[in-house]
């Protein structure tokens, strides 16, 4: 059986995901792989994030807040420049796993302290390359791996999979069938919510 993840690190739903989502691979039984899909929320831009999207996250994260508990770092919107720019963020994730095995997660969890707990701008590459440091890579091997066409070519095979599986929200989790996927959740699910379905699918 395979579980598939569809997130994007800098999707704040996801963010808040995220304990629920490692309760689950603690729990997993022995066999059950996880892969994980880049949904890439918003393509490379150099153009600053309107004021108006700005105060709309910023209100979509009080929400967030107010339903699971979740903590956002507000001085983000004071300390950087932000960019709807969630690309260079998803590469990061690939390129990790690229480099090392189990990256990938690690990195994912770098990005979403440094965006919602640090007030750091993940769009920008110094911050992803400090970040690839922080979880034991090699800052100039990760930065050609973000550059290669390898990591490029992966995303696209990422966003092409979502895009054919119907997947639009995130985080989604799901068990893929031979008949498509079992969705365990699409959208932010509750931990006790999602320790039952993933019983109720005989994955824990």
């Amino acid at each position: 059986m395979t579980l598939i993840y569809v997130m994007d690190p800098m999707c704040s739903w996801c963010y808040a995901f995220q304990p629920q989502l490692k309760e689950v691979m603690n729990r997993l039984r022995p066999g059950i792989n996880m892969v994980c899909y880049m949904g890439g929320l918003a393509p490379d831009s150099d153009q600053p994030m309107p004021k108006e999207m700005q105060q709309a996250i910023a209100q979509t994260w009080h929400s967030i807040e107010q339903r699971t508990g979740a903590q956002f770092n507000y001085e983000f919107w004071d300390k950087c420049q932000p960019r709807r720019s969630t690309y260079p963020a998803c590469r990061a994730v690939i390129s990790a796993e690229q480099l090392t095995t189990g990256s990938g997660m690690k990195m994912t969890e770098a990005i979403q302290q440094a965006y919602y707990q640090q007030a750091k701008n993940p769009s920008d590459l110094p911050v992803l390359a400090d970040l690839a440091e922080t979880i034991g890579l090699d800052r100039e091997q990760f930065i050609q791996q973000m550059a290669s066409e390898k990591t490029a070519q992966t995303l696209f095979e990422d966003l092409s999979f979502c895009q054919q599986s119907g997947i639009q929200g995130f985080p989604f989790l799901g068990v893929q069938t031979d008949n498509g996927f079992d969705v365990i959740s699409t959208g932010y699910c509750d931990q006790k919510s999602l320790l039952q379905r993933c019983t109720d699918l005989n994955l824990i």
